[in-house]
């Protein structure tokens, strides 16, 4: 796994430097003509996927060392611990896909309207504070429970039957509480755009801290704060502020 998360900071690194990382900025591939919207939501997704390895694979490194240490005297465990990864990563590139064609729809509804760039960044302000307001909802603290708590995620969610469908279903399964608790700060992530890399460490730091450290739950509220009184302050314009970099 470790080599799968290091090739895909790799890729994102080499990607962003070269011509071709405006296709994995969603507004760059929504709004270019370039390539079909067909051709230009798969790299989008395909770019995502790779982020969401590089972002979120690290933070289910609990779950798969316990998976590991149950299936390594079983016949064939790579490939049952690589079922589990992919239903994982299902997970999260149907996030990405979702927030795409939402965001898509929300350029059409705008650009109507004729006042994109004024509303940009109302739209940036509006994900800080929904990201620091979900730090706070029940819903989040829900999904972390699970996600921190892999022996028994296993023996709640770790069902018989066909061993390679039960992995890959075990993998959406943790996938589901993943997106449940992350998502409000991959949507960020989505909206900063980009191969920002210095937001792909910052993010996923906080969320591998909140699901996989034990002193983790200490960061969820003041990040919370710091999203949402960023959101508030870049809403109202106040000059002291910064802009999402």
């Amino acid at each position: 796994m470790a080599a799968l998360v290091v090739g895909a900071w790799l890729a994102l690194a080499l990607v962003g430097a070269s011509p071709y990382a405006g296709y994995l900025d969603h507004q760059v591939a929504i709004d270019s003509t370039a390539l079909p919207y067909g051709a230009r939501l798969a790299i989008f997704v395909t770019g995502w996927l790779v982020m969401s390895v590089a972002m979120m694979l690290p933070s289910s490194l609990p779950l798969v060392t316990v998976f590991r240490t149950i299936t390594r005297r079983r016949e064939r465990p790579g490939r049952d611990l690589g079922l589990l990864i992919a239903g994982y990563l299902v997970m999260w590139a149907g996030f990405g896909l979702v927030a795409f064609l939402g965001d898509t729809v929300i350029h059409e509804a705008v650009e109507r309207a004729g006042r994109l760039a004024s509303y940009e960044s109302y739209i940036l302000a509006a994900t800080l504070l929904v990201a620091g307001l979900f730090q706070f909802s029940p819903l989040k603290y829900s999904c972390l429970r699970e996600c921190r708590s892999p022996v028994g995620f296993l023996a709640s969610h770790w069902h018989g039957g066909d061993r390679r469908w039960a992995a890959f279903a075990l993998g959406v399964r943790h996938g589901v509480f993943c997106v449940g608790c992350c998502w409000a700060l991959m949507l960020l992530m989505f909206a900063v755009g980009g191969v920002n890399l210095g937001w792909m460490l910052l993010l996923g730091a906080v969320m591998f801290a909140e699901k996989a450290v034990s002193w983790g739950g200490w960061i969820t509220k003041p990040a919370g704060v710091l999203f949402a009184l960023w959101g508030v302050g870049l809403a109202l314009g106040l000059p002291f502020v910064p802009g999402v970099l």
